[in-house]
């Protein structure tokens, strides 16, 4: 029967979209790589989604965020994406955490009950644990490394954290799981070397914070503010989508 799904299901037959309606994937960080993940996952046919952020969008998160318009400021991007995603496909299940993924925050989630694992936030120990979480589990996962400062898009790979060179989050992350055992991760990383940004405070969030009332960490705690543009975090986000669902049917 003709569906939404059907154009899919011409390159990868009935079985892999039957594997995808029943798959459960969690996305951590639904932002400017994260929110295109979602979108990816839900737009190939994957069951069901869990959500995992805290932030709200912010006016600043429109120039690359998919999830991000002048309607959406203020909301929380879970809520905005599971929306999005029920427009996309009414029947996949998603479910929503307003949580920031740390090592304190861990407890919260139960890894066994996911297939596959997104890592799309920028804090090295919610990374880390993270991965520690889906290892423990045996649940396939794949982590975003440094997306902000960088122009080429078409610089970025799939690869093992240890064939990863330039990207100073993938050396940073090697050498920590490294310390804790963990010797091998699928990640997206960029071959280009990043952008140091202008110091412009006259469109700093540094002097001009314009987070949305509610917003439990501001731009202003960061020790960095990177830049970004539209055609960076988006390429990242699809390619992580095009892994999970590829791994996904493998299995």
């Amino acid at each position: 029967m003709l569906n939404e799904f059907s154009r899919t299901q011409l390159l990868l037959g009935p079985e892999a979209m039957e594997k995808l309606s029943q798959s459960r994937v969690a996305v951590f960080g639904i932002g400017g790589v994260g929110g295109y993940t979602v979108e990816a996952l839900a737009r190939s046919g994957v069951g069901a989604l869990d959500l995992v952020d805290d932030d709200r969008v912010c006016l600043t998160n429109i120039n690359r965020q998919i999830l991000a318009t002048r309607r959406t400021v203020g909301k929380y991007k879970v809520d905005v994406a599971e929306e999005r995603v029920h427009e996309i496909n009414p029947r996949c299940e998603v479910q929503t955490h307003k949580t920031f993924y740390l090592p304190e925050t861990a407890e919260q989630f139960d890894f066994s009950q996911y297939d596959y694992v997104v890592d799309a936030i920028d804090t090295v120990s919610g990374k880390i644990q993270l991965v520690l979480a889906a290892r423990a589990a045996g649940t396939p996962i794949i982590s975003s490394m440094g997306a902000g400062n960088k122009l080429d898009a078409t610089a970025f790979r799939v690869a093992d954290i240890t064939q990863t060179s330039v990207c100073p989050l993938a050396r940073v992350m090697r050498r920590e799981l490294k310390k804790r055992g963990v010797t091998h991760l699928k990640v997206v990383y960029s071959t280009e070397k990043p952008i140091r940004p202008l110091e412009d405070m006259s469109i700093s969030c540094r002097t001009n914070c314009i987070c949305p009332p509610g917003t439990k960490r501001h731009c202003t705690d960061r020790r960095d503010i990177p830049g970004s543009v539209a055609f960076v975090p988006s390429v990242v986000g699809l390619i992580i989508a095009g892994e999970v669902v590829k791994d996904l049917v493998k299995q």
